[in-house]
């Protein structure tokens, strides 16, 4: 089967065409560490690590770079606020930003490309795009003419004249055209700055991208993904920097864009003052349900944030958390440590559910179809598990082919189910011992004696669900 993507340079969902055999090479535009990054931010980097995590499990070696934007104006103006340098502030920051995806799951890139680590390449690349004639130098800054890029604004679709409300910083009177933009800014007091051809300074924003990609995926790598808040200005400079630079196209061969995150009516920004930050959203949430949270629709949709998605995104992982515990406690030994790939019974029940995620995923990364297979697959294990305790033949090994997909399965969308730890035999004795006694009270009628013995292992983070096979259990995950 062949993966489709909308990819937004054609407008189109295409087939995924790696420019060389069984390899994808990604790169997305990763955080400016100036601040925490709020929960819009971090569904974007989820859902890329998502993509990245699929193309690996349908056997693509991937290569992953993203960057850290460490010198920005923003920088500069977090640090004279905080009263500390410009380094503080970036270390800081990407510090708080590692742990926020280490809680959401999210797996480190290959390749962390650090724009200041980077300036003699930004450098090397302005120099370049003067002697083409693509640039020019005003008075120590640099710009690139958008005039001489015949393709500018083939991304966006936007003419020049409807780009002009566009431009991330104010229009300098130093540029001979208003979307004219900096290649190179020269040096202000105080701040960061280094040396070049035009004098002490430090790189625009948008260079930094165009050239780091290319130093470590070369011209027409595979995927170029970010938010779609990005498709202008930053990635039509991206392509009209590259492509001018190095005389040739595609810069990029699928062009990705994650959907933004509103709250109410509006984009979830900085500077509207509208935020969540991730870190709180993990604190009072597992980082496993705002990672459901984050995939459970289209990488490419507009989402609401709310407290109520939150709740539904809890619930949600929670039946696929009960399902494991009680599978766990009835299977015992049996149950699979590692989702095995390769299954023998290609035509089985607990095949053909990997087989309709694998479908799903294949067109255009569909996890709103894919969670609905998950989900199919809980609900026929939970019967299957019903049927193990009442003893019925072939039950218990239906029961781990099923447990083996939902491994599989759950394991490749970026979620592990841990154990109950080293204690875990003599909990479940204790627990089913005090459920023996439940069931007892509960013949006897003495419902408040039952009542009781429910109430307290409640209280000691054990949830019970009595089923019409007998009561089945789990830890909460504060236990676990």
């Amino acid at each position: 089967m062949t993966i489709r993507v909308q990819e937004t340079l054609g407008k189109g969902t295409v087939d995924l065409e790696p420019r060389d055999s069984g390899k994808v090479s990604i790169y997305v535009c990763g955080p400016t560490v100036y601040n925490f990054i709020h929960i819009g931010n971090a569904r974007t980097f989820v859902w890329f690590d998502q993509i990245r995590r699929y193309l690996s499990y349908r056997g693509y070696d991937v290569t992953y770079v993203m960057n850290y934007t460490d010198v920005d104006d923003k920088i500069i103006e977090r640090a004279n606020v905080e009263g500390i340098s410009p380094d503080a502030i970036t270390s800081k920051y990407a510090r708080a930003f590692e742990e926020d995806m280490a809680a959401l799951g999210v797996t480190p890139p290959d390749v962390l490309a650090l724009a200041t680590t980077h300036i003699e390449d930004m450098v090397e690349a302005i120099e370049g795009l003067v002697e083409k004639g693509v640039a020019y130098e005003a008075e120590g800054d640099v710009f690139f003419s958008v005039e001489k890029f015949p393709g500018y604004g083939k991304l966006s679709g936007r003419s020049l004249d409807d780009m002009r409300a566009g431009e991330r910083i104010e229009p300098q009177e130093t540029k001979k055209y208003p979307l004219d933009f900096a290649l190179w800014k020269s040096a202000k007091e105080g701040e960061p700055s280094w040396s070049s051809p035009w004098g002490p300074g430090r790189p625009g924003w948008h260079i930094e991208c165009s050239v780091m990609s290319t130093k470590y995926l070369g011209m027409g790598f595979d995927i170029h993904g970010g938010a779609s808040d990005l498709i202008f200005p930053h990635h039509e400079n991206e392509i009209a920097q590259a492509e001018a630079l190095f005389g040739e196209e595609p810069f990029v061969r699928h062009w990705l864009h994650a959907g933004l995150v509103q709250v109410a009516e509006e984009k979830m920004s900085k500077s509207l003052g509208n935020f969540v930050l991730a870190r709180d959203v993990i604190e009072r949430y597992p980082g496993e349900v705002a990672r459901y949270w984050a995939l459970m629709g289209s990488y490419r949709s507009q989402v609401i944030f709310s407290e109520a998605s939150l709740t539904d995104a809890a619930q949600s992982y929670d039946r696929w958390s009960i399902f494991v515990d009680s599978t766990r406690h009835v299977l015992g030994e049996a149950f699979p440590q590692k989702a095995e790939k390769k299954r023998t019974d290609e035509d089985s029940t607990a095949s053909g559910y990997v087989q309709r995620f694998v479908e799903a995923m294949d067109d255009d990364f569909n996890s709103a179809q894919a969670f609905a297979v998950v989900h199919e697959l809980v609900k026929e294990g939970n019967k299957r598990l019903e049927a193990v305790q009442r003893d019925e033949p072939g039950a218990k090994e239906e029961l781990i082919a099923l447990v083996n997909s939902f491994l599989e399965i759950t394991d490749v969308l970026g979620f592990e189910f841990a154990s109950a730890g080293g204690d875990s035999e003599l909990l479940a004795g204790l627990v089913e011992y005090l459920l023996e006694l439940r069931g007892q009270a509960r013949a006897e009628k003495a419902f408040d004696r039952a009542d009781a013995i429910r109430d307290r292992l409640q209280a000691l983070g054990v949830t019970i669900e009595d089923t019409s096979a007998g009561a089945r259990w789990r830890l909460s995950a504060a236990q676990t």
